[in-house]
């Protein structure tokens, strides 16, 4: 085991989450009260927002950033349409679609623990990576929509028409730039930015002090959760979607760090850019596509980026995608 990989593995948050998984699998009592787990979860979104403004602010947009928001955008394409050409031939077309769209998403809780980890590791990183994170929430709701009407098409019998999208895409986007912790996370930003460095010190109390321990608390949530979902999923995962949901996090790391290698991208912004290409959605874009792609299996696509990537990605991912880059980073 490498040494990132162990001191990962034995830090207090993520500690905490296997000890939730545990907890969860013994069928405990323990629990975090829904309302505080909400908290935890806009507390986190805030706390990334102001500090990706804040830094933002200080450093500016310079030519790497824009390169690093490009490739954001781009891997935010090239993940869901790929993903669904290796899933339509293995699996239901609407099911394909939906993974597809939840694997082009991001999922902002391992976003914030790359960024703690490459802070323990005195990686750095660019502010305007929260950005990148932002712009690649939407594309994936996007592609959803147009992957379900793209199967729709081709399942209709020859002479009907297709099926109309249960959401047209005015409506779907709605939903996705009104969804209170994307636009909480782009509202923080904002305001991050705006005050910059003197409201960075002024929230710091807040942001910054106690964010290990928040982060602590929603990693022991999301363990609960983790082994919750695998208890009660009715969902058995086959062998192929197994494979895809542990082994296309790597793949789509390695695309994004091979890009990032291409665009002369700094390291920590290349680990964050792989970090955020491997994560899969398990809030906002399952929450849309239930109902912009109600014929495919929730709890297929929630199992696999729930239950599968996101643990995976959390005690093992991170830390491999940035022994990765040493490679081409040496």
């Amino acid at each position: 085991m490498s040494s990132g990989m162990l001191q990962n593995l034995i830090d207090p948050a993520i500690l905490f989450f296997v000890f939730g998984v545990l907890a969860g699998a013994v069928r405990s009592n323990l629990e975090v009260p829904p309302a505080l787990a909400k908290f935890f979860s806009l507390y986190l979104l805030v706390s990334l927002g102001l500090k990706g403004g804040a830094n933002l602010a200080a450093s500016g947009l310079p030519a790497a950033g824009a390169l690093a928001l490009g490739a954001a955008l781009l891997m935010a394409a090239l993940v869901p349409t790929y993903g669904f050409l290796i899933l339509r031939r293995r699996t239901n077309p609407f099911d394909a679609a939906a993974i597809a769209a939840t694997y082009g998403s991001v999922s902002a809780v391992t976003f914030i623990a790359a960024q703690q980890y490459l802070t323990q590791q005195g990686v750095a990183f660019g502010g305007y990576m929260t950005v990148a994170m932002v712009l690649m929430e939407s594309p994936a709701i996007v592609m959803a929509v147009l992957l379900a009407s793209y199967v729709r098409r081709r399942s209709a019998a020859p002479g009907e028409p297709a099926p109309s999208a249960a959401l047209s895409m005015r409506k779907v986007l709605h939903e996705a730039f009104t969804d209170g912790a994307h636009l909480l996370l782009i509202g923080s930003l904002v305001i991050g930015f705006v005050t910059g460095d003197r409201g960075k010190q002024i929230m710091a109390p807040f942001a910054v002090d106690i964010f290990k321990g928040i982060l602590a608390f929603f990693l022991l949530e999301m363990g609960l959760l983790v082994a919750r979902q695998l208890r009660e999923s009715q969902v058995r995962l086959e062998r192929h979607l197994l494979a895809f949901a542990l082994l296309m996090p790597v793949a789509n790391a390695a695309v994004a760090l091979a890009l990032a290698a291409g665009l002369g991208l700094a390291r920590g912004d290349a680990v964050l850019l792989a970090v955020l290409s491997a994560s899969a959605s398990y809030i906002v874009v399952p929450a849309i596509v239930r109902y912009a792609i109600p014929e495919a299996r929730p709890g297929v696509y929630f199992t696999m980026s729930l239950a599968c990537t996101f643990p995976f990605n959390i005690l093992a991912g991170i830390p491999l995608y940035h022994a990765a880059s040493g490679w081409l980073w040496s």
